[in-house]
């Protein structure tokens, strides 16, 4: 199912508050940079699916470019704002029904590294974060009101690479009653990924992880995976690159991402 085909779904997706995760990663881990450090993060997500529904074919194609800006508060607290911009496109039968672009609600986080137990090297950390309406609702990308969330992440470092749990909460609000849109309020996240050290400045990484489905009216919950590589050519620059697959159809087939971490 095309599932970002009407205005209000696509609210719906753009507007859950990001754990802004370590690119291509989706689960976020609890490192900060620092007091006085500034990380910017710039990548892009390539999405396309295709429905055959009675002969005849939708497609539906969508890029969606960031940009993350955070900056440590202190050496276990970060401050992170992140802008996301959506072009998306779908076409029945080879004409255009739906072609618009724009930038979406843009996100405030603040991560807090709360426990450190060096014995184990397990740390824990909470990013509570909110959206800002500053997408166009009328467009479907944003929803018109200010949305709220909180992570719970929990990282377990070794040697030879790392461990993220994340469970999450986000709470949006829609200008229009949920139930005439179709839309939960209430949005659950729980997601797992690892670092595998490769070599000094090649890491292998895998996610996995399940949000509540946006759309109120069912029971079956998008469930994702995710597989990629991060090259660091030093250490103020990462380059990464994975393909995120959807593990039943609440999620989308395939998505391509990539992206660039700068650190100063």
């Amino acid at each position: 199912m095309l599932k970002k085909f009407y205005p209000f779904a696509i609210a719906a997706t753009l507007c859950s508050t990001p754990t802004f995760a370590a690119m291509p990663l989706v689960t976020d881990d609890t490192g900060t940079q620092g007091k006085g450090s500034v990380q910017i993060e710039i990548g892009v997500e390539r999405e396309q699916e295709t429905e055959n529904n009675e002969g005849s074919t939708t497609k539906e194609t969508a890029w969606s470019p960031s940009v993350t800006f955070t900056y440590g508060l202190a050496e276990n607290i970060d401050i992170v704002a992140g802008i996301p911009w959506t072009s998306q496109k779908v076409e029945t039968d080879g004409s255009t029904i739906f072609n618009e672009n724009g930038i979406g609600d843009i996100s405030l986080q603040i991560k807090w590294r709360f426990l450190e137990l060096q014995d184990s090297k397990l740390s824990f950390a909470l990013k509570p974060g909110i959206t800002l309406p500053t997408g166009n609702e009328s467009k479907g990308f944003g929803n018109g009101n200010v949305s709220e969330g909180l992570m719970l992440i929990a990282t377990r470092s070794a040697e030879s690479g790392a461990i993220h749990i994340n469970l999450g909460y986000t709470h949006n609000e829609y200008n229009l009653d949920s139930d005439e849109i179709g839309s939960n309020k209430d949005i659950w996240h729980a997601s797992v990924a690892g670092e595998l050290k490769l070599n000094e400045k090649l890491r292998a990484v895998a996610d996995i992880g399940v949000d509540t489905n946006q759309e109120k009216y069912t029971d079956i919950h998008p469930v994702y995976i995710l597989g990629g590589l991060i090259y660091s050519p030093s250490e103020k620059i990462d380059l990464d690159f994975g393909i995120k697959g959807g593990l039943n159809d609440a999620e989308p087939a395939t998505t391509f991402l990539a992206g660039i971490t700068l650190r100063y």
